[in-house]
């Protein structure tokens, strides 16, 4: 589907991430299941499907903090597709295996593809090996090494591999040949599954809609290989780090940790880095939703020895001139900005400049005065309308946590309808002018607070859900198409 103009036509999306489709291995892949949910999405009327970050996580499974901007997560790897080209045995899986899947199970299938393989499967893989070597060579190495140093970040190594001495790079890829090769296996696979899926969701009408984390981890190949993007000392450690100051969801900030842009050196480089990322994101999804959009035109710099966020300062940053460039190498941007949070007149009208639309939240809409941005009657027509993100609580639960007065006046303001939540935030969503409204698959299937994806702040318990076809009952599917069908979605 073309990209022209995607974000001013009439639609409704579902958000759902990979990882939350139904899988008895307790985590969604790219396997039959993500093809049954365009289906299920084509056959409503949904024509969006928006997804997290697709990346490498670190141990705490966030696909906000990856360990590269371009490779994609091997645990998201269809396995069946690998048993079904004889390149996996059945004999194969083994319960240790499971722990490490990518490392034990895709080295075994690695080993298959190399004696099996044809020709022209080789050939592909070789050709894939070329085309992404711009990010894809760093990536490999680096995974080889950290797996080498049992997951220490690159900052832990021995110096000379740290500060990337290149004879120390060069004996390492003739050590680590098959590891690299496995790794980058790993990453043909993905891609090629991905590429299918897009393919499949396009033919449905339903596109495909990604998320750019504006910062990338410390603990990354990014960072490694491209010292002087980011601002560190000659040693590679950061004085500053990002964050964003206390809001609505956190008393003291959020204190993320991820290194800052220099912003001198991106400039002078034509922003190269960034130009390729974008364009890496846009060949596997159809829009892109720019987490922290607000860091484009300044972002919260807190002093690295700060345990929180309340200490930090905005820094200005070169957004109209990255944009420009976006527009430069790309042409048509299909972008979202996520606004959300402290967002001044600069970085509104750095967005407006560049026409993108922003996001608008049901659930910060209510118990403020009537000029409330997120209130539907002040919307227009070039916003992203949403019930909730995955870092809200599910519209269920955000209702229940309501005082009786607040759900009152909830109500009152919705003109009393008989509909209950969370239909009838998901149709106040629809109904609204924005030309795309997205509703979490928790809000779809009438789930509480349990069902929630992230809590913003804390660590454990995050990034989990998984959703079951059980709990989509014919009820819910009707009501999500009489939605999509009486509001012109």
């Amino acid at each position: 589907m073309g990209s022209t103009n995607l974000l001013s036509k009439r639609r409704a999306g579902v958000l759902l991430h990979i990882t939350s489709l139904p899988n008895s291995n307790g985590k969604g892949d790219l396997g039959k299941e993500a093809y049954n949910f365009v289906n299920f999405l084509a056959d409503v009327g949904i024509k969006v499907w928006q997804t997290l970050p697709l990346g490498v996580p670190h141990a705490d499974n966030s696909p906000y903090q990856c360990l590269s901007a371009h490779a994609g997560n091997p645990e998201l790897i269809n396995l069946s597709e690998l048993y079904e080209q004889g390149w996996l045995k059945d004999d194969e899986i083994c319960p240790s295996c499971e722990a490490g899947r990518a490392k034990c199970i895709l080295a075994k299938a690695y080993d298959g593809f190399d004696k099996q393989a044809t020709v022209e499967e080789k050939q592909e893989f070789t050709d894939f090996c070329h085309n992404k070597a711009t990010w894809l060579d760093n990536f490999s190495l680096y995974i080889a090494l950290r797996n080498r140093f049992l997951g220490a970040c690159w900052n832990q190594w021995p110096e000379p591999l740290k500060q990337r001495d290149p004879a120390a790079l060069k004996e390492a890829r003739r050590k680590l040949e098959l590891a690299i090769k496995e790794i980058q296996f790993e990453q043909y696979i993905f891609h090629k599954q991905w590429a299918a899926l897009k393919s499949y969701a396009n033919e449905h009408e339903v596109l495909l809609f990604g998320d750019i984390p504006i910062f990338v981890s410390y603990d990354s190949v990014d960072v490694w290989a491209n010292r002087d993007v980011f601002k560190l000392d000659e040693q590679g450690d950061m004085s500053v780090v990002a964050g964003v100051p206390p809001d609505y969801f956190s008393e003291t900030g959020q204190r993320w940790g991820n290194p800052h842009y220099d912003w001198n050196y991106l400039k002078e480089s034509n922003f190269d880095w960034w130009v390729k990322r974008m364009q890496g994101q846009l060949e596997m999804f159809d829009i892109l939703r720019i987490d922290h959009f607000r860091g484009f035109e300044a972002a919260w710099e807190i002093p690295a020895d700060e345990e929180t966020a309340i200490n930090g300062k905005w820094v200005k940053a070169p957004g109209a001139l990255l944009l420009t460039a976006f527009k430069k190498a790309l042409g048509e941007m299909p972008l979202v900005a996520e606004d959300l949070g402290i967002i001044t007149a600069e970085v509104d009208a750095l967005r407006r400049d560049f026409k993108l639309p922003g996001m608008k939240i049901l659930q910060f809409a209510f118990g403020d005065s009537p000029e409330n941005p997120y209130l539907p009657h002040n919307y227009e027509k070039n916003t992203v309308a949403y019930t909730g993100t995955h870092d809200n609580d599910t519209s269920l639960g955000w209702f229940n946590s309501l005082t009786g007065e607040e759900q009152h006046h909830v109500y009152h303001y919705l003109g009393f309808s008989k509909a209950s939540m969370p239909y009838l935030l998901i149709g106040t969503a629809f109904s609204s002018v924005a030309n795309l409204a997205i509703v979490p698959m928790q809000d779809v299937l009438e789930l509480g607070s349990e069902d929630r994806m992230n809590i913003p702040g804390t660590v454990d318990g995050n990034w989990g859900w998984q959703f079951s076809w059980e709990q989509l009952t014919v009820s819910k599917v009707r009501k999500l198409s009489g939605l999509v069908e009486m509001f012109a979605r």
